[in-house]
């Protein structure tokens, strides 16, 4: 009778070492195209070696289909397939290759995939493979890997000048005079930011308030004409809603129909990931220093969202409401216990994005996900009462939905855009 092959647990993992840290290129499954540029170029003024990855198309759904099972989370799927697929395509130096990938440490699998990446390497025969878990929670320590308060400063940094490029970005691209321009302006910027990482300015504050200003300034000043052009607001889950990987090109599709879209920042997303731990520890306690500690984030990130709010105040942009001003939108509308993933959060976007013009919204969500189907498509109805005008589409992103069929039902809800 043949013994059955042993668990793998956590001890035979390989780790990345203080020496990995000098001679290993961490890979990193991408998402946000401006933001996690800035963070690699964070991590890089930190002594990491990271690369961002590209990669799209069938082919990483496809790998992510070899290695996980379908009945997995979507974006676990495309992030573990992205990874794989990096690694087999002969362009790296397998010796000397590291993953990183973000843990939540909450009730959502994301708190998971770490464990799955893993099988997927030992299925794929690279277990010698050494993975970071970025977390703030302690969740999983690596010798060579230090997520300390100077690298967090920086990470933050990088939220907000990519939240910064996002908003103005899609702000003027609709509009833009000659095509083109706002990207091509967005890069610049993106070096510049980069070159004030490697400096070590990028993250003081009074750093921060001076490019940002700068940054909306210049975007001010791009030519642009007035024309009508239908809103549309995107909401989700947090990977299929900005990653192009997971949405299908989403934002391509919306611009080449000549929409004028918006997506949340990032920022809110992170004070909702620290209020959630306030809100817990005042339904269920917990422990004091924690709540101290979230108490003092969520000080600094509002501190941090003032400085963003005053630079996208720049005529002739509005700032979007602040955190405290969504949340505000659902109370009595849906509790803020509810923070299971996007939760409470994915309501308040959207009634946010009604309340400032976008009344058309995608709500983006993988195939099964509890959390979106309860505050995204099983709040619409709710939405509605409160904002007639509100046009929802609630769209499921699956390893085997057709991407003709999700852009027909796009066409569909633009057709009767108000």
């Amino acid at each position: 009778m043949q013994e059955a092959s042993p668990i793998t647990t956590q001890a035979d993992f390989v780790p990345f070492t203080e020496e990995m840290r000098k001679t290993h290129t961490i890979l990193v499954p991408g998402m946000l195209p401006l933001h996690f540029s800035l963070m690699q170029a964070a991590l890089a003024s930190c002594g990491y070696k990271v690369e961002v990855l590209q990669d799209t198309g069938r082919e990483v759904i496809e790998t992510g289909l070899k290695y996980v099972n379908n009945d997995i989370c979507y974006p676990a799927l495309l992030v573990i397939g992205q990874l794989l697929h990096a690694l087999e395509s002969g362009k790296y130096n397998l010796e000397q290759t590291a993953l990183m990938i973000t843990q939540t440490g909450g009730g959502c699998r994301a708190s998971n995939y770490i464990y799955l990446l893993h099988k997927a390497l030992e299925k794929a025969g690279l277990s010698n493979i050494p993975v970071i878990s970025l977390n703030v929670s302690g969740l999983e320590k690596q010798p060579g890997f230090h997520l300390n308060a100077s690298m967090l400063r920086k990470f933050l940094a990088a939220l907000i000048y990519g939240d910064a490029l996002m908003y103005l970005s899609n702000k003027i691209r609709p509009y833009e005079v000659i095509q083109g321009t706002t990207d091509a302006l967005a890069q610049k910027w993106l070096a510049k930011l980069s070159d004030a990482f490697a400096s070590g300015k990028a993250q003081a504050l009074s750093n921060m308030k001076k490019l940002t200003k700068a940054l909306a300034s210049e975007f001010a000043k791009v030519p642009i004409v007035n024309r009508p052009k239908t809103k549309v607001g995107i909401v989700g889950e947090i990977y299929i809603k900005y990653a192009a990987l997971g949405n299908n090109n989403l934002e391509k599709f919306l611009q080449k129909q000549d929409c004028e879209y918006m997506l949340p920042g990032v920022l809110n997303f992170v004070m909702y990931c620290v209020d959630t731990y306030l809100t817990d520890y005042k339904l269920y306690g917990g422990s004091f220093l924690k709540y101290g500690a979230n108490k003092g984030a969520m000080w600094y990130l509002k501190h941090l969202e003032s400085i963003l709010h005053s630079a996208l105040d720049t005529a002739p942009f509005s700032a979007p409401a602040t955190y405290e001003e969504t949340k505000a939108m659902v109370k009595g509308v849906i509790g803020y216990g509810n923070n299971m993933g996007e939760g409470w959060l994915l309501t308040a976007e959207m009634l946010e994005l009604v309340h400032n013009g976008y009344t058309n919204i995608i709500c983006a969500q993988p195939f099964g996900c509890l959390p979106n189907h309860i505050a995204g498509r099983g709040m619409i109805n709710k939405i509605k009462e409160i904002a007639e005008e509100a046009n929802i589409l609630a769209l499921d992103y699956d390893a085997s939905a057709s991407k003709v069929n999700q852009e027909n039902r796009i066409k569909l809800m633009l057709a009767t855009a108000t």
